[in-house]
Order: C-alpha cells, then sequence, then structure tokens
C-alpha cells in the first residue's frame, strides 16, 4: 500500500555546500551513457521514440540520394549520448530533480556511426523561490560533444535541473490544485480526429530544398502535434533515450547498492527508480506532479523535430533552446507553434531565428523555445 507521510530527503546548506565545490570542475567518472556511436539503429529509435519518421535519420536509402550520402543522426540524438546533458544530477542524494531546460549550439552534421566523446562540468547553482515547491536550487551542467576518432568538436550544451523538496511540493500543490481538481482530460472521438488531422497533415520539408532567400521574417512554421500523452509514449521515448535510472535486476541492485536513493520502494515494498514518475500515476502525485508525465529532454526534441521537418535536408540547426515550464501528464495534447523572428547574415552564412511556444489543448504554456537555423541561398 502507498503511504502518502512517507518523508524524503531534503535541501541542506551542507549538500549544498559540497555542490559549490564542484562548480567548474571536470567530471571524470559517471554512469555510462545510453548510445557511444551514432548506428543506424541507434539514430531510428530516438527518432521514433519522439514521433519523428523523418526518411534522412530513418531510411538509408533515401539518405543516399542526398549529399550526406547516408542517414544522418538528428540533432536532439545527442541527449542519449550523455546521460548528465539528459539530467542525471550528483549530490543532494534522494533530493527531487526535475529537467527544466538546455541550450544548445551545434557545429557539425553528426554522420552515420560516429563514435562520441563529452566532457561535463556542473556549471552553476542558482537558488528559487517556486510556486511548485518552495526552496529550489536550479543545478546548471555544461556538456561539449566530441568526435571520439579526430577530435572534433559536434556541440556544446547547457542543461539544468531543478532541484526541489517532494513532500514540499505535494503539500503546498498550488500549481497543479486547479489541474487535479478538474480531473484526467477525457475526449471524444470528433475531438481526438480533429488532432489527428495535425498528424496526416504534417510534412518533411525533405529534399525539397528551402532556400534563405525565400523566407520572410513573420512566416509562420506548421503548428506540430504531440499526443495525446500516454505512459506507452513516455516509454516508447526512454526506448531511444534509455533513461537515467532504468535497470532490470542484478543491475538495478547493483545501482541501488551504490545509490540507496535511486531506489525508492514502491507499493509492494521493492525499491524501484524514481523515473517512475513518467509511467507510475501514483508515485508522480506522491511527488507533487499531476500524474505521470512526459520527460523534458523529450519534449525539447519535439521542438527541434519540428524545426528540422520546416528546414529541410539542406538545412542546418545551429542553436536551440527550450525552457520546460509544467508537466504534460498523461491526456494532455500539445501543440507547438513557431515563427520566424528574425533573417540575417553573419559570418557568411544565411541564418533564421525561430521562437517557438508549446502549449496544451487548453492553452497553458508547456514550453518556450527558440531556434536558429542556417539555410542556403541561391
Amino acid at each position: 500500500m502507498n503511504d502518502m507521510t512517507r518523508k524524503f530527503p531534503k535541501i541542506t546548506e551542507e549538500g549544498l555546500d559540497d555542490l559549490r565545490q564542484r562548480i567548474g570542475v571536470k567530471i571524470e567518472k559517471t554512469v555510462e551513457p545510453w548510445c557511444y556511436e551514432a548506428t543506424r539503429d541507434n539514430i531510428r529509435h530516438y527518432a521514433h521514440g519522439i514521433g519523428d519518421d523523418n526518411p534522412l535519420w530513418c531510411d538509408p536509402e533515401y539518405a543516399k540520394t542526398t549529399k550526406y550520402g547516408d542517414v544522418i543522426a538528428l540533432p536532439s540524438f545527442l541527449f542519449s549520448t550523455s546521460r548528465i546533458i539528459s539530467g542525471y544530477v550528483g549530490g543532494l542524494p534522494g533530493v527531487h530533480a526535475m529537467w527544466s531546460g538546455a541550450n544548445w549550439t551545434w557545429h557539425k552534421v553528426i554522420p552515420r556511426n560516429t563514435e562520441f566523446r563529452t566532457e561535463a562540468y556542473l556549471k552553476d547553482l542558482v537558488e528559487h523561490d517556486t510556486r511548485f515547491a518552495g526552496k529550489a536550487v536550479q543545478q546548471i551542467y555544461h556538456v561539449d560533444f566530441y568526435d571520439a576518432k579526430t577530435g572534433d568538436m559536434l556541440a556544446e550544451a547547457d542543461s539544468w535541473c531543478f532541484r526541489t523538496d517532494r513532500d514540499a511540493a505535494r503539500e503546498n500543490g498550488t500549481k497543479y490544485t486547479e489541474a487535479k481538481a478538474k480531473g484526467r482530460r477525457v475526449y471524444t472521438e470528433e475531438e481526438l480526429r480533429e488532432y489527428y488531422k495535425y498528424y496526416e497533415q504534417e510534412e518533411i520539408r525533405g529534399a525539397q530544398t528551402r532556400y534563405w532567400d525565400d523566407v520572410t521574417e513573420g512566416d509562420a512554421l506548421p503548428t506540430m502535434v504531440k499526443g495525446p500523452m500516454t505512459a506507452t509514449g513516455f516509454i516508447a521515448y526512454a526506448q531511444g533515450w534509455g533513461g537515467l535510472y532504468i535497470r532490470a535486476n542484478k543491475l538495478a541492485w547493483q545501482l541501488q547498492q551504490k545509490h540507496p536513493s535511486a531506489g525508492i520502494k514502491n507499493r509492494f515494498g521493492i525499491p524501484d527508480c524514481p523515473e517512475r514518475v513518467h509511467w507510475e500515476e501514483e508515485f508522480a502525485l506522491e511527488v507533487g506532479a499531476p500524474g505521470a508525465y512526459d520527460y523534458g529532454p523529450e519534449r525539447t526534441s519535439w521542438l527541434t523535430h519540428q524545426v528540422t521537418n520546416w528546414m529541410g535536408d539542406d538545412g542546418f540547426l545551429r542553436q536551440a533552446k527550450c525552457q520546460v515550464r509544467r508537466h504534460n501528464p498523461e491526456g494532455d495534447i500539445i501543440l507547438i507553434h513557431g515563427s520566424v523572428v528574425r533573417k540575417y547574415e553573419e559570418d557568411g552564412r544565411y541564418l533564421l531565428e525561430i521562437q517557438q511556444r508549446a502549449e496544451q489543448q487548453d492553452g497553458e504554456m508547456s514550453a518556450i523555445g527558440s531556434a536558429i537555423v542556417e539555410l542556403p541561398k541561391r
């Protein structure tokens, strides 16, 4: 039986002092990544995990016809090559971590079979007072991604988690009180058909080159839909991304022996990973969330999916930023809107800045983002 009075570890000054000592120090040892290489299957599994069937990532025969000559990795695939960029945080054992955003810069295309090496360090700690859980700490990491064979830098990124007291989040509950009171959304067939039209109309620009010359400030990107959210969908993402603490049998036991706070007992008295907030509703409610909900890196990847669909095979995504603003629990549908807000030249490159806003079905903001895209000029 679930114990709703269970008490979790708190954020302490001693714990914060320990973390502050780590700022700027290269992380030498951490859990191994889900993917060391950008294999055909790894790329496809990640793409399918976000609902992206772009043949440039998924179909080698199609990719042979492009300038790359083979499949390449979608930009967000790099989440699978570093647990740290994906939210594997150090310090404050047992204190809840909510992945909340990332700023990415890509330097090179990632060809099939690229092998990766990453370097990471804790960049900063920022204290906040939040509606969701009172005192919270924003824990920011920086990760550099390299081609392990050539040494070339492929990308760099900052990502951050908010460390929050689970008890305060559950007891305060202010952010989701109204949502919980309304109950879970149930859709009619007619409503679902209206949302599914977005899937029917989703366009992958692909080989039809989009030229910088033909884009005008104010142009809108096609709205992209994700959902309705299901635990199955969250697990599909974890299949491609790897998760942080998902382990089976002996490997789960070994992780829990090394990190006891990674084994929180379930209703059967069995230690299980904190990551189950993404598929186990009762545990999600216990930590103050409105229900089982999506992953932060997953949502960031949805925003870049909208951009890569729009820019086509000859475009290059140079930068992307995303801030996660709320949980997307089971039942939510997300609509991603985007528009071109700036067109400019810089260092011989022809660039566009795109602003994005993701909203759930009732118009509540789910995430905000932006992107810088390089396009060819006629």
